[in-house]
């Protein structure tokens, strides 16, 4: 029974863990590392002799995405030739100690401060140290087996990458936005009902809530750069390109009606906990933000749906109440009662129907 706590929290672990993508790209590791070393015997000279260079490299190769396969694949060989060529240096002079190892690595970590050497800065000393320690008086034959391996695990690696299923991550986009979609939504409505509680309100929890919202932005910013990067030499690409534009749009709809959420979050928490920050909202006004609010919540919802019918009508009802709350802070303005959260609550909520709007 002291188990099941454990098992509760291991399985949906393992589900999220091991997901299609995951077991595909794991298949495409294993199948490129078997490759190489098949392949490694082949190789001219001394090379034969390292066959174990091979593999590795396939593994150094295998990313995500068919770019990103490329790009790490020849940082790391830049990475190995840099680290040998140091360690050639070093051996003319010294041989293999302590101070020469120190010195190796010590150099090795230095060069690989050097701007856009990426992954590749991390291979300067590994190779620099295994040349000078395992090499001995083969270091030459060593060093050429070494490079010559490894370019052959990121050639195969690279290959199967590319015509095994290259991968185009279009999976997490929708899922990304309708999240972050639903979450602005909620948070208008949760607002609204704020508005039409016990003043102030007993449920607070919206009003910390701007953090979550930009993490869940930032999320589907991930998602479409995440695609973006996927179709890069990726013969797979077109199903992409019909579709990228408009996520991208999305991304950028999503961005603006973000920062004029948080700025209606930041007014209405300013407004009721803040006594002295002059953002005070009129009892006459409640009904009307609360009425605002929730029905911009509902064209937010449906700003996705395709459903040109149901969201004009809703941005129509949306526009009303708007108007409806600017009429009441107009009316409240000429009794001399202070406007300045809702008059700013209503500007907000305007603009938001505007880049609905400019969306569509």
């Amino acid at each position: 029974m002291s188990h099941m706590p454990y098992r509760r929290r291991l399985i949906p672990a393992l589900r999220k863990t091991i997901t299609r993508h995951r077991l595909l790209f794991a298949a495409k590791t294993a199948l490129a590392a078997g490759l190489a070393w098949w392949l490694a015997p082949y190789m001219p000279g001394p090379a034969a002799a390292y066959p174990y260079y091979a593999p590795l490299g396939a593994l150094v190769s295998m990313h995500p995405t068919v770019a990103d396969s490329a790009k790490h694949g020849l940082q790391s060989l830049a990475g190995l030739v840099l680290g040998i060529g140091m360690a050639f240096v070093v051996t003319s002079v010294a041989d293999p100690n302590s101070f020469s190892v120190a010195l190796v690595v010590g150099l090795g970590v230095l060069i690989g401060g050097l701007p856009r050497l990426g992954s590749g800065s991390e291979w300067i000393p590994m190779a620099a140290l295994f040349v000078l320690v395992l090499g001995g008086s083969n270091a030459e034959g060593f060093s050429f087996g070494y490079v010559l391996q490894m370019a052959l695990g990121v050639t195969v690696g690279f290959a199967v990458n590319w015509l095994v299923i290259p991968p185009l991550h279009l999976d997490d986009i929708d899922p990304a936005i309708s999240g972050h979609q639903g979450a602005l939504s909620r948070q208008l409505k949760d607002m609204a009902r704020a508005m039409e509680e016990s003043w102030p309100p007993d449920h607070e929890a919206w009003a910390s809530r701007s953090d979550d919202l930009s993490l869940t932005a930032a999320g589907v910013r991930t998602a479409v750069h995440q695609a973006e990067l996927s179709a890069k030499a990726n013969p797979r690409s077109r199903r992409l390109a019909t579709r990228l534009p408009g996520d991208l749009a999305g991304l950028r709809t999503l961005e603006r009606l973000t920062f004029h959420v948080q700025d209606i979050t930041d007014v209405l928490a300013s407004a009721i906990w803040e006594k002295d920050a002059g953002t005070v909202i009129p009892d006459a006004l409640v009904g009307c933000l609360s009425d605002a609010l929730e029905s911009t919540a509902l064209v937010i919802d449906h700003w996705r749906d395709g459903e040109s019918d149901e969201l004009g009508t809703l941005l129509t009802e949306a526009k009303d109440s708007i108007s409806a709350l600017s009429d009441a802070v107009a009316e409240a303005a000429a009794g001399q009662s202070p406007v300045n959260a809702p008059a700013s609550v209503a500007m907000s909520l305007r603009r938001i129907l505007t880049v609905v709007l400019s969306a569509e």
